[in-house]
């Protein structure tokens, strides 16, 4: 599979370091624990009816999981510096906007949910630069609009209000 931009995933350095080494544990100390919490299981006898051997196996399904993700997460991601703030819109920013006609205000980051993992206290929505929405606003300054079309073929207007570095 080639990357385009559509499949990369931007990310700080740090939050790059921070999924290696999660990755990293997964392969070396949690499938390791999982194996041996398998294998005593096994070692008490018949499976089908040993409740410590299939919460073991479902353990190991979830992880393997997440190694997956991880290991296409990192070999997707584009590492790059946090945004400069400037007021430009650009991937790793936490942007505010209002809809037209609207006196509404949605603020959310524009990149990665991972960059969100970091902090888990944080509850903000994530769209990606390669959305509709994303891709309109990229590029633009506090103040500007953007138009784009919704997935139902409507054009949405929205006017940046904020850009601030996440």
């Amino acid at each position: 599979m080639t990357s385009t931009e559509s499949d990369t995933i931007w990310v700080t350095q740090e939050a790059y370091d921070r999924l290696t080494a999660e990755l990293e544990h997964l392969k070396c100390e949690v499938r390791a624990d999982i194996t041996a919490k398998i294998a005593a299981a096994r070692e008490e006898g018949d499976l089908r009816e040993n409740g410590g051997y299939h919460a073991a196996r479902e353990e190991q399904g979830k992880t393997e999981a997440r190694i997956r993700q991880l290991e296409d997460m990192l070999r997707r991601a584009e590492v790059g510096e946090a945004p400069a703030d400037d007021g430009l819109v650009e991937p790793g920013m936490k942007v505010t906007i209002r809809f037209a006609g609207d006196s509404d205000t949605e603020t959310f980051l524009l990149g990665s949910r991972e960059l969100l993992s970091m902090d888990s206290s944080v509850d903000l929505d994530v769209y990606s630069p390669t959305s509709p929405l994303g891709a309109a606003i990229s590029g633009k300054k506090v103040g500007d609009e953007a138009t784009y079309e919704a997935p139902n073929g409507k054009s949405i207007t929205v006017e940046i209000l904020d850009a601030t570095p996440f």
